[in-house]
This record gives structure tokens, sequence and C-alpha cells, in this order.
């Protein structure tokens, strides 16, 4: 049974990863947002997962050595290690990724997900050192993200010292529910003194997601380096920009 899921899955990655149209354009987009001057995509800053079956998930294997890049015209020949739900490898005979704990938090918690991205983007970096929300300034935010983009709280020293990866998953989940935030509206969290994790319906989703993070993150930056006591926009207009979008009414764009 194992056997045909990852074959499945394998085939679904080939569709959603390696389409030139969708995840590698975004990538290639999230190419200039991401340490990646040397023009590639740094690893320990971009991990993807892709789950089209709730019990298997593919990430990339944890780097060895750091720094290392990720030639974007190559991207689909990366090895990938394939897991089940629980943490158990499945495939693969490389480690996975030293998050994969916190992503297999996220899906277990947060069940619409199917794909999970964690970067180091510049601007987005700095708002989680500054252990800020990203406010809601403007439409081009409330268009992907239906208020703040919250800054979860840092972790303890015990949840560190117990297992940092899962405890950051763990601790996202608690910013969401604590704050009553649903996660598909609120695409995206920052880890404090970390960085930023973005999410979607498949991996494609969750990379353009990041980028769209990163330039609201550099826009509310700019924002308040223009003007400090800047408020966050009006409810209405967030609301208005949201839910045309995304709302059970939305008129937004094309629909075939």
């Amino acid at each position: 049974q194992v056997g045909r899921e990852v074959k499945f899955l394998l085939q679904h990655i080939r569709l959603e990863i390696a389409n030139p149209y969708r995840a590698k354009s975004q990538l290639c987009g999230l190419e200039h947002h991401v340490v990646g001057q040397d023009g590639g995509v740094n690893v320990t800053g971009l991990l993807l997962i892709e789950r089209p079956y709730p019990r298997l998930i593919v990430i990339g294997a944890n780097n060895n050595s750091q720094g290392r890049t990720v030639d974007i015209g190559r991207f689909t020949d990366l090895r990938k290690t394939f897991l089940a739900l629980n943490g158990n490898q499945v495939e693969g005979d490389l480690n996975p990724s030293s998050d994969t704990k916190t992503h297999l938090e996220l899906y277990k918690a947060f069940p619409a997900l199917g794909g999970v991205v964690h970067t180091h983007s510049t601007h987005a970096v700095a708002w989680a050192q500054a252990r800020r929300d990203i406010p809601a300034f403007g439409t081009t935010h409330a268009d992907y993200f239906y208020g703040p983009v919250p800054c979860a709280r840092e972790l303890t020293p015990e949840e560190i010292e117990e297992d940092y990866e899962k405890n950051t998953g763990k601790v996202i989940i608690e910013t969401f529910r604590t704050r009553g935030i649903d996660p598909v509206h609120v695409p995206g969290v920052l880890c404090a003194s970390h960085g930023p994790f973005t999410w979607g319906k498949d991996a494609a989703q969750a990379v353009y997601h990041a980028v769209v993070l990163e330039e609201v993150a550099k826009m509310a930056l700019l924002t308040c380096q223009i003007n400090p006591n800047a408020e966050p926009a009006p409810q209405h207009v967030l609301d208005k920009h949201f839910m045309r979008k995304h709302g059970p009414n939305a008129y937004y764009g094309q629909k075939k």
C-alpha cells in the first residue's frame, strides 16, 4: 500500500513542483528575495512539502554544508525524502530536513495545508527579529493576509532543550489558536528571532505566499519609516480586498 502511495506521490510532485509554470516560476521569484544572490535559492531558507495523501509527505534532504544553494534549472533533480505524518521515513536514503518536525506539527494541526515553506528572507526576518506582527497597512497585504501576520512568542529554554523543531511548530499552532486566527485566511507566521513560515493548498501556493510575505514585510517597513505612527488600514477596506478574492462571493480574477 505504501509503495502505491509513494508512486502516486512521485507523479504528483512531477506535476506540482516540476511544472515550470507553477512552483518553478515561483521559485525563480523567491530566488530574488532569499539569500540567493549567487543565482540560487539557499536550501536552508527554502523547504517544500507536498501532501496529496494525508499519510505521506515529501521534504528536501537535510544539508550537510551551510550556504549550499540550489540551481533553479536543476531544482527537479533534488533528492527528496518521504515520510508518514508520524515522522517515520518510508522512502529515500537521506536524512530529512532538520525542520521536518515543525512541518509535521503544522500538517497535523491544520488539515487544509498542502504545502509549507520556511525562508530567511530579509524583511520578513527583520520583523521576526523585532518580535513584531506585520501590520495590515494596506490592500496589497489584505489581498493575501486577512489581518496582521502574527509573530509567535519566543520558545522557552525548556522547549528548546526538549525538542526545538517540534516545539517551534507547537508555538505556531498556539499562536493561531489563542488568537483565533484561521490559517487559511492568514497563510503565514513569523517565529520570533528566527524567520517566516508560509503555507498553502500545495507547494506552489506556499512558495507564492513566501514571496508575497517578503514583499508586504518590505512595504510595512517602508511605511513605518515614512510614518512611524502609521495605523493599519480601516477594517472595511481590508474586508473588501480580502473577501473579493477569497470570500464566499469572491469575484476577483478569472474563473476559468
